[in-house]
């Protein structure tokens, strides 16, 4: 169908694609159709009926009453209450999808929101019904010979038809008519008959040739075409394979098949067994416009051939429009079939093939939470914390005079270095390079950082369609924006308290025993040679052995206490490193879920929610469409 002028948006708009409004009939109909009546001198249409039933699409498609003052409402049909579902599901998901996807790609969802909305305020006792055909096609000649009257002006002169006739076989017909945009005086009403009765209900409408020269000819054959209920299509035996009938109308309302009746006129021309050959052919047409044809009781389109100037088969399509007519459902399919065009449309947008559950994965949350604990340095801030966990303990656990030889080293060091700096910088030698390398250090943890974040958006917009993956990474980069400052953060905290030499790491519960073992081999030494020096000086008896063996008992236990220490030291030491990289990578992960991950996840979960919605609007599609596929 043809997108609606700007006459038909003017008081049915729909608010960003998502809140249809409906168009209410003007309280002037009346007026306007009894002006015309009298005009035409035939019985008036009063406004629309007011059975209960009319308000049975109106809750199909909004769910909600607005009879007026009516009869109550019937029941819903099994159709018309998948068709309520299907819309209040594409309200639902133009509504999520606003802010992910433009206005313009979202029109053709609006437009059926939009059409829905203005058909269900009008009566559902009466079916549309619009014949249109090629010129010369005869289209005018079988309006009237449905009719029973001369309404439609036939003739030679092309085009004959210049604006829509519509003729209505019972009252209240008034509000869809001006949907339709046709003046009083362009509305009609059939011969009183017997046959007549059986098409009570039905309004038919005679469009102009959709070939036409003029162009608004076609203007108001492509208007009237997206708003009526069903469309009988009039060919003829010269014209039945017009590429212009085929490809700009019957093959994109391929699904609209059960609204749809093909009617090859002018069999009284083709002689013999002509007439089922020409038929055939135009079956196999539509078949290959992807038309289903309602053939051996199975929905579809209808096809059949007769001669609207002879009269032959117009009684057969009367009785078919009689039936389709009292059916009352044609409504219900034909904005079914635009929402199944609507939705195919939409289905790049919203399903991605091999894609069923979109989800950042555990491999890619894993790799992202590495990157993270890279970029603050966890793994070196645990080795750190292991290295200062095993010094602070050869400093309990050590000899003194080794514990005297490292605080002098820790004393002359510092300062030894810090000469060779100044030296540096003077002598202009590698100071400035020294310099230069935290913010080197700075720039290369930035970059892991962005890299990390591309990796797990790219992981987690992976088989989504277009628009939703380019979401999933926009929501992740706005994310990442002051990421490498938060790692920052956590690294000056979290990591400068385990590396810095200060820390006090605990202690475990063997530690007093050792350092008191190594302060009785410090007593051993100590007494031994206290001992050793009152036998020189004379004090005590000369026996040289006994304190030589107590001082080489202290001087040998030291170090076998210090190694002893240092080999029962690696197990805490490495498990204190270890917790203190974990805390690191924790509180790194957990920025970088706040940030990152959480965004992403809340992005891939409304997806979730608008392809289940989508999911709502294309179920049904077996069942009500009739495309071929």
């Amino acid at each position: 169908m043809t997108a609606l002028t700007d006459r038909d948006r003017t008081d049915d708009r729909w608010d960003d694609g998502f809140i249809a409004r409906s168009r209410r009939a003007g309280v002037g109909a009346d007026v306007e159709d009894g002006a015309a009546l009298g005009e035409l001198g035939a019985r008036g249409e009063g406004d629309d009926g007011g059975d209960g039933s009319d308000d049975a699409l109106i809750r199909a498609v909004s769910g909600a009453g607005n009879d007026g003052g009516k009869a109550p409402s019937q029941p819903l049909s099994s159709e018309g209450q998948a068709l309520r579902t299907r819309l209040e599901a594409l309200r639902e998901l133009v509504g999520l999808s606003r802010t992910r996807l433009d206005g313009k790609t979202l029109a053709e969802a609006g437009r059926v929101l939009d059409e829905a909305a203005a058909r269900r305020g009008l009566s559902t006792q009466h079916t549309v019904v619009a014949i249109a055909g090629a010129t010369g096609s005869g289209k005018s000649t079988l309006f009237n010979s449905l009719a029973g009257v001369q309404i439609s002006e036939t003739g030679l002169r092309r085009p004959t038809t210049a604006a829509p006739i519509a003729c209505s076989w019972s009252d209240g017909a008034a509000g869809l008519l001006d949907r339709l945009e046709i003046p009083g005086r362009l509305r009609r009403r059939p011969r009183e008959t017997s046959e007549a009765g059986a098409l009570r209900g039905m309004v038919l409408v005679d469009l102009p040739d959709l070939d036409s020269a003029v162009g608004a000819h076609r203007d108001h054959v492509d208007r009237v075409l997206a708003l009526v209920d069903a469309v009988v299509w009039v060919v003829d035996p010269e014209k039945y394979a017009d590429a212009v009938l085929h490809e700009r109308y019957l093959r994109p309302l391929a699904g609209h098949a059960e609204v749809t009746f093909v009617v090859l006129n002018q069999v009284d021309r083709l002689p013999g067994e002509s007439a089922d050959l020409v038929l055939d052919d135009l079956r196999r047409l539509l078949d290959d416009d992807g038309i289903a044809l309602g053939e051996h009781d199975e929905p579809g389109a209808t096809v059949l051939g007769l001669s609207a100037l002879t009269g032959e088969g117009v009684g057969e399509l009367r009785d078919l429009l009689a039936q389709f007519t009292q059916e009352k459902g044609a409504a219900t399919r034909r904005i079914s079939a635009d929402l199944d065009r609507a939705a195919g449309r939409l289905r790049p947008l919203y399903v991605a093939d091999g894609h069923p559950s979109p989800e950042i994965g555990e491999a890619a949350r894993a790799e992202f939470e590495d990157r993270l604990a890279e970029a603050v340095g966890a793994y070196a801030a645990g080795l750190a914390a292991e290295r200062a966990w095993r010094r602070n303990a050869g400093k309990a656990c050590g000899t003194p005079w080794l514990r005297l030889w490292r605080w002098y080293e820790g004393r002359r060091t510092p300062r030894t270095l810090a000469g060779l700096a100044a030296l540096a910088v003077i002598g202009g030698g590698r100071g400035p390079v020294d310099a230069q390398a935290p913010a080197d250090e700075e720039v290369t943890a930035r970059q892991r950082v962005e890299q990390a974040v591309r990796t797990v958006a790219d992981a987690a917009a992976d088989g989504l369609p277009d628009a939703w993956a380019q979401a999933v990474r926009e929501t992740a980069v706005r994310g990442a924006d002051q990421l490498p400052e938060a790692l920052d953060e956590i690294a000056v905290t979290l990591g400068s308290a385990v590396t810095v030499p200060s820390a006090r790491p605990p202690r475990p519960t063997w530690w007093p025993a050792a350092v008191l073992a190594q302060a009785a081999m410090t007593l051993l030494q100590i007494y031994g040679g206290l001992w050793l020096v009152g036998q020189i000086v004379g004090v005590l008896q000369p026996r040289l052995m006994p304190p030589v063996l107590l001082m080489v008992a202290g001087i040998v236990g030291g170090p076998l206490v210090e190694w002893a220490c240092s080999i029962a030291a690696r197990g805490p030491a490495r498990r204190y490193g270890q917790d203190a990289e974990r805390r690191l990578r924790q509180a790194a992960a957990g920025v970088g879920r706040a940030r990152v991950l959480e965004p992403v996840a809340a992005e891939l979960l409304r997806y979730r929610e608008v392809r289940e919605q989508y999911a709502t609007v294309a179920a049904g599609g077996t069942k009500l469409s009739t495309t071929r596929e």
